[in-house]
């Protein structure tokens, strides 16, 4: 049968496994029960196990049957992440999360369910793979860079040398139909950076502002300023998204705080504007506390940097998923996401290309459904099959072509 029969035939047994993740979400670099599962998952499959070290990732080598003798045989890496997030789930769903204020609220319990399948459908063709296959369960994608970890612990040379390609994939709860697949060559996420910034006054009686070093006025006016900047100094062809999230100060209504706080999450689309925000904004916070004779302490974090695809990679991609699932499957975004990805790390490593697929319910309105993160956020199951079908295919495709242009030949 055809890589995406096999798929559907497994499509009850991914599905389960997705609901048990999705029931027992954990969150962080550290997540033991989701590992455990991923672990049972592969137990009976021919793979070479690597368990992380800092984190409790999973690093799985398929050692391909037909593979060359030569160290140059063709490697691919697959990667999915297994983190949730710190959300109360509200879905309403009969397999809903049973850890309270913790939810896959983005979709990674269907990454690694679909991971797993792909990882039985290739074992099933070990004996017809001319090269080696890397696959990357990853915890701690929000905020965490998990990817950061395990790409110092090695696992791009997890099958012996840097992999050829490597190829994620991100479901969605809105933004296109069901079942849509998604790419774009070049910049396709925001790079993603964290604004910390404290102010620092004088407290004293609210009707005597005069006689105190008020922080909250500052504070407000620099959250005004920030957006103002990015409109006057920033080309509006290279955006910048600067949301704050975090203002807060002040304890009672009748006194003048001591200090105030402000937390921001930065998204850029170029290395040149996200180098020119870095030192622009200090400028101005600290200008603006001059000004109202405050002390102020500013942290510019930087965090995930540019999702780029390769080009190369996302034409295999669409190719792959064109023979696949036909024509009308597959949307090439004009735009890139503001959303931000650590498997971007991987992507600036070693030519690869990341795939957006929606698992909004058939007939629902991908307009108006929750976004991932949303605790009220749902994933159809209906997506599962071919997820994994398509994790499969990639390495199976880049193998055979890889293969096909060395000019060392293969051992039967």
């Amino acid at each position: 049968m055809s890589v995406t029969e096999d798929a559907r035939e497994l499509h009850g047994d991914i599905t389960r496994f997705r609901h048990e993740l999705h029931q027992e979400p954990e969150i962080g670099l550290h997540i033991p029960r989701t590992q455990e599962k991923v672990l049972k998952a592969l137990d009976s499959l021919p793979y070479e196990i690597t368990l992380g070290e800092t984190t409790t990732s999973v690093t799985a080598v398929l050692r391909g049957g037909a593979a060359q003798t030569s160290a140059d045989k063709p490697i691919v890496l697959l990667r999915a992440d297994m983190d949730g997030l710190p959300v109360q789930e509200r879905t309403g769903v009969d397999y809903s999360s049973r850890t309270d204020g913790a939810m896959h609220a983005c979709g990674h319990d269907l990454h690694t369910s679909m991971l797993a399948g792909a990882a039985t459908l290739l074992a099933e063709r070990r004996d017809q793979l001319a090269g080696d296959i890397v696959l990357m369960f990853q915890p701690g994608e929000e905020g965490y860079d998990g990817a950061g970890h395990m790409i110092r612990e090695g696992v791009l040379d997890a099958a012996g040398r840097r992999a050829d390609a490597a190829y994620g994939m991100h479901v969605f709860s809105s933004l296109e139909p069901y079942g849509q697949f998604a790419t774009k060559p070049g910049v396709m996420m925001s790079a993603s950076d964290g604004l910390f910034v404290t102010i620092l006054g004088a407290g004293g009686h609210g009707s005597a502002p005069h006689a105190a070093k008020d922080p909250v006025t500052a504070a407000a006016e620099m959250v005004t300023a920030l957006q103002v900047m990015i409109t006057r100094q920033f080309n509006m062809f290279d955006p910048v998204v600067l949301t704050v999230g975090v203002l807060h100060a002040g304890t009672t209504k009748n006194v003048i705080p001591e200090s105030a706080r402000i937390e921001a999450t930065v998204r850029t689309f170029s290395h040149a504007s996200r180098e020119r925000m870095m030192s622009a904004v200090p400028t101005l916070l600290k200008g603006i506390a001059h000004a109202h004779g405050l002390e102020v302490d500013v942290e510019y974090r930087a965090e995930y940097p540019l999702s780029i695809t390769d080009e190369n990679e996302t034409l295999t991609a669409e190719k792959t998923i064109q023979n696949l699932f036909g024509d009308a499957r597959l949307t090439r975004w004009a735009t890139p996401l503001s959303g931000s990805e650590d498997f971007s790390r991987v992507m600036a490593e070693v030519p690869g290309t990341f795939i957006g697929l929606s698992a909004v319910a058939p007939g629902a309105d991908h307009k108006v459904t929750p976004f991932n993160h949303s605790p009220y956020a749902t994933f159809d199951d209906g997506v599962l099959a071919d997820g994994a079908a398509l994790y499969a295919e990639l390495a199976i495709a880049r193998i055979s072509a890889l293969a096909a242009a060395s000019p060392i030949s293969l051992v039967s």
